[in-house]
């Protein structure tokens, strides 16, 4: 479990540097330059989710219970999932009427997504895992509401219709054909 919440501290404290110093990471920016300020964030975040991923697969080899979810669940998490990929999808297509009335549509829909899949879990690392990205998710919306909203494009009927449809392709191919090939985990 080590390895797991040692990737997470570096992913998402790398993503949680404009929630807790973005005066910082604006002066870094500056005398780095834009790019290699983005190469060192994203070297950072991608080691961070490399270990995470890996510590969370070994964490479940030897977990510690904590509770047993109710059978049950697993359908009301299929069916949050589904909202969850809407947004996370509103959150590339432009000019879509979620995007620009919700502004962080990608927070959103990581906040769903952890708050699910702790309903399901009931191993330790599972609830510092899922519970990790949701106490995140929470605290970088609230950061991002006190921002400027960055201009954005007029929403339009049609994106929104296709931010609706490629997010229910996206989450039937997901979670019926990928799902259990990266985690292991049928859906249902």
């Amino acid at each position: 479990m080590t390895v797991m919440i040692l990737g997470l501290l570096l992913f998402l404290g790398a993503h949680s540097v404009r929630i807790f110093a973005d005066d910082w990471r604006q002066e870094q920016i500056q005398r780095l330059g834009e790019m290699p300020w983005k190469a060192v964030y994203s070297a950072i975040s991608i080691l961070g989710l490399a270990l995470a991923i890996w510590g969370y697969g070994q964490m479940r080899l030897d977990p510690i219970w904590v509770w047993s979810p109710p059978a049950g669940l697993r359908h009301a998490v299929a069916l949050l999932m589904i909202p969850a990929f809407v947004l996370l999808v509103a959150t590339y297509v432009p000019g879509n009427h979620l995007k620009a009335k919700l502004a962080h549509p990608m927070i959103l829909a990581v906040k769903v997504w952890a708050l699910s899949h702790l309903l399901v879990n009931g191993r330790l690392g599972d609830m510092i895992f899922f519970g990790a990205f949701l106490l995140w998710a929470v605290l970088d919306f609230r950061a991002a509401r006190r921002r400027p909203r960055p201009a954005m494009a007029v929403p339009r009927l049609i994106n929104t219709v296709a931010t609706v449809v490629i997010g229910l392709v996206a989450y039937y191919v997901f979670a019926f054909h990928l799902h259990v090939w990266v985690t292991g985990v049928p859906v249902m």
